[in-house]
């Protein structure tokens, strides 16, 4: 039987050639996936792995509040110079360094931000005994040692161009600074690796302008001959309250395993879309053996009368399809090294600065590679297999072709339409978990039903295919002649454009419902931020009040605290000008009456504490204190505006450091280029602060959707170009199984045109019934996704995108005429004669 399948496999290379090519493509992306992953894995390990080298023990707090805001409760400093001193001084310990770090954003020579909004960091340079800072090595210059020098990465300086004396902008909290550059420096710091920038400051300058009462870290060398595990108990003697001491293997393990996380979070993503396109490939499988299997129905039944099993020739039917899989997965796991060298220099050009590394293939990696080609080839072909080892070999000797029955074909329906039911029943539930489970088990049972919907979508599509004359009623029979073989090339395409369709249903409406948000909440022409959205200096509001191009303006000074019990962000706000500034759609009072001890208290709130305007509310702050407050109205919350709005003056007394964390503008003139260069100059054109008006706040949020779109749309054109592939096989080997037939019409005077053009059409026909139905689950499932965003985004509604459908469903015609250019021609070039007395 081995031999037999070796055969098979050799006598029908061709025939084979788009199976092993869909493998080989999800089997690609599978390996190219994982090798890229355990690559840039391997290679932060390592780089992260030297930043530990200073570091015996580790000193950090393990306690205290803070919030997102920034804003953190009172408490007293733990990581000062004095426990820095102490620990210095305990036996075993050799060097001990004191760190800090936070934003500081850099500004490069056309005084745009450097590293992103959020990779842009600042910290200490912390002398030893001999002057050296062991975290960094300088190639040029010297460490900074007074306010008016900095040091930077060699990156930054090389992305930049600053060297060694040029003067440079900054800014930590607001104001801009300039400082000259006093040498630039190597680093293994994981977010510089990434793409990110690294300011150095002498340490009392550091302490300064990052805003720091304590140090974030201390870390302690050990001695030469001293445990880490004996220094850690000599530390752990002198820790005051809330802090916590770490070993550098700890440190190091707990990094290893952030990164693990964090490469396991993107493999998981990518492997998605793998399984999505290996998916699909099981249809183009399938259909292959069962249509090699229907051609050779007198083989196989003459093997049967020959002594053979229904188990041998199933076997015989595996080992062809184990040999497909095999070297289909081998194939792709060598295309997968290259897919995973293309990932990086993709990701590189992005911007991402990946870590350099070699290129590392794990075993995991090969035998996951060659397991899932060969499996997936051998589930696709078991069906076939076995349908054709239970012909009868009399029934089959009597027939070229066997036909499928009509009572498998009522089995599949029944099935189908159980599975749409089960799926239906799930909807109606009310967890989002259960809704999502039943429209995945929907279209499940709409892709085993799809052999009963292909007969009346192309009886549908008669009407279009009749100014084509007898070629279009030739397609059109063509096409329901075998439903199953429809159904399966059709469901390719379906899969891809179902995901595709559903996305950018939720993407659109996403994106229109922020910006009936951002519109209907604001009244301010500009919001002004921090650009990593961390606390401004009240000194950005101060200065911008005073421009005579603003009409109102408001800092928003949050903190948080709780509302009668309940937990809520507490936003202080400019009690005259707010109502000028937010458009809150109230249910009771209004924010005229926001004076004094008064708040504005968002409706969740209000109806789980039964609160109204004109009711006392007790406000605990962080700081532990209570002020009882006047409840001045309610208003219906969103994701812009929500918690309690309060005066400033009844904020500021509970917080430990006078901070904003917003500035809303209304400008005199509106929005305009003059209105907001004045903003700029004012604020010294600071790299660190972002000046947003609505249409920036709408894009911001809806660029990061569409740029999710886009990958998505990259990830998922590996589905489609398998299912192309499905198409093109299905039509080469329907022509084959049809060689006497289309002999037959050549004889009886339809001319080489014709037959290209009936197979054109076939094409055609089912491309776009696999894109109507991905069209129109995508929609369906689009509007499961979005009845579950719509209680979280008061906004949402499901917004349908015509013209891209439409591009969609073209995209799908294009797809039948070039998966029909190689069939067609195969067809119109048969002799006539030979196809007649082909078998």
């Amino acid at each position: 039987m081995f031999r037999t399948a070796l055969r098979n496999v050799l006598a029908h290379k061709a025939r084979l050639l788009m199976t092993v090519l869909a493998v080989m493509l999800g089997v690609a992306f599978v390996s190219g996936t994982l090798v890229f992953t355990d690559t840039f894995g391997s290679a932060y390990k390592n780089k992260s792995a030297k930043s530990f080298d200073h570091v015996s023990v580790a000193i950090r707090p393990d306690g205290g509040s803070s919030h997102d805001d920034g804003q953190e409760a009172k408490q007293p400093p733990r990581l000062t110079d004095a426990l820095l001193t102490e620990a210095g001084k305990l036996p075993g310990a050799g060097s001990v360094i004191g760190t800090y770090s936070g934003f500081t954003a850099l500004a490069d020579k056309d005084g745009k931000l450097v590293g992103g909004e959020w990779g842009t960091t600042g910290a200490n340079y912390y002398p030893g005994k001999d002057g050296k800072d062991p975290r960094y090595d300088f190639a040029a210059g010297k460490a900074p040692r007074s306010a008016g020098e900095i040091a930077l990465d060699s990156r930054t300086a090389d992305r930049t161009g600053y060297g060694v004396g040029d003067a440079v902008r900054y800014s930590t909290d607001g104001p801009v600074k300039t400082a000259k550059v006093s040498g630039v420096f190597d680093t293994d710091d994981g977010s510089v690796v990434a793409g990110g920038s690294l300011v150095l400051f002498d340490n009392d300058t550091a302490r300064k302008v990052l805003g720091k009462t304590e140090y974030d870290e201390i870390d302690v060398k050990a001695a030469a001959g001293t445990s880490e595990t004996a220094l850690k108990g000599a530390v752990e003697k002198i820790l005051p309250k809330d802090t916590e001491a770490e070993t550098g293997v700890s440190l190091k393990d707990e990094q290893d395993r952030m990164i693990e996380q964090n490469t396991s979070s993107m493999s998981q993503v990518l492997l998605i879309f793998a399984g999505i396109a290996l998916f699909v490939g099981i249809f183009i499988i399938a259909n292959t053996f069962t249509m090699l299997v229907a051609q050779r129905t007198k083989e196989l039944a003459l093997m049967r009368a020959v002594g053979a099993s229904r188990r041998q020739v199933t076997r015989s039917v595996l080992i062809e399809a184990f040999i497909v899989g095999l070297v289909a997965a081998v194939a792709g796991f060598a295309l997968g090294i290259g897919v995973a060298v293309g990932l990086e220099a993709l990701m590189n050009a992005g911007g991402a600065s990946l870590p350099d590394g070699p290129l590392v293939i794990g075993p995991t990696t090969i035998i996951t590679a060659l397991l899932i080609g060969v499996v997936v080839t051998m589930l696709a072909a078991w069906l076939p297999g076995r349908r054709a080892a239970k012909i009868p070999p009399v029934a089959a000797m009597n027939s070229v072709h066997a036909s499928p029955t009509t009572r498998g074909l009522v089995v599949r329906n029944s099935i189908g339409s159980l599975i749409v039911a089960l799926g239906a029943v799930m909807l109606f539930m009310d967890d989002n978990y259960v809704k999502s489970g039943g429209a995945a088990t929907i279209l499940v049972g709409v892709i085993v039903l799809t052999p009963l919907l292909s007969r009346p979508f192309i009886a549908a599509a008669g009407p279009l295919l009749k100014p084509f004359g007898v070629t279009g009623k030739l397609a059109r029979l063509n096409s329901v002649r075998n439903p199953r073989r429809t159904a399966s090339t059709a469901s390719a395409l379906m899969i891809g454009l179902t995901l595709i369709t559903a996305m950018t249903v939720v993407a659109v409406s996403m994106g229109s419902a922020i910006n009936k948000m951002a519109t209907d909440s604001l009244k301010a022409d500009y919001a002004v931020s921090m650009a990593n959205f961390q606390p401004l200096t009240p000194a950005v509001h101060d200065k911008l009040a005073e421009l005579p191009e603003v009409e109102a303006s408001s800092a928003l000074r949050t903190t948080w605290g709780e509302a009668d019990g309940r937990d809520t962000r507490i936003s202080g706000v400019d009690p005259q000008d707010f109502d000028k500034l937010v458009g809150l759609d109230f249910t009771s009072g209004s924010a005229a009456g926001l004076k004094g001890d008064a708040v504005l208290v968002d409706k969740e709130t209000a109806d789980a504490k039964g609160l109204k305007a004109g009711d006392t509310v007790p406000v605990k702050f962080d700081d532990d204190r209570t002020t009882r407050l006047k409840v001045a109205g309610v208003y219906k919350s969103n994701e812009m505006l929500n918690g309690l709005f309060t005066p400033t003056s009844v904020v500021t007394p509970h917080l430990s450091k006078i901070q904003d964390q917003q500035v809303l503008l209304k400008m005199k003139d509106g929005a305009s280029d003059r209105a907001e260069d004045a903003i700029v100059k004012a604020l010294g054109d600071n790299p660190a602060i972002k000046i947003q008006d609505k249409d920036d706040i709408s894009n911001e949020v809806g660029g990061a959707i569409n740029l999710l779109l886009n990958m998505l749309y990259g990830l998922l054109a590996m589905a489609i170009l398998v299912a192309v592939l499905g198409v093109i096989n299905t039509l080469a080997m329907s022509v084959f199984e049809r060689k006497h037939e289309i002999g037959m019409l050549r004889a009886i005077g339809l001319d080489r045109a014709k037959i290209k053009q009936m197979v054109r059409l076939e094409s055609v026909v089912i491309s776009l019934f696999g894109a109507v139905l991905g069209v129109g689950l995508g929609l369906f499932l689009g509007w499961v996704a979005g009845d579950s965003i719509s209680g979280s985004v008061k906004t949402y509604t499901m917004e349908i995108p015509a013209g891209r459908i439409l591009v969609f469903l073209a995209i799908a015609a294009v797809v039948g005429v070039l998966a029909a250019v190689w069939p067609a021609r195969s067809a119109a070039r048969l002799n006539p004669l030979q196809a007649i007395k082909s078998d």
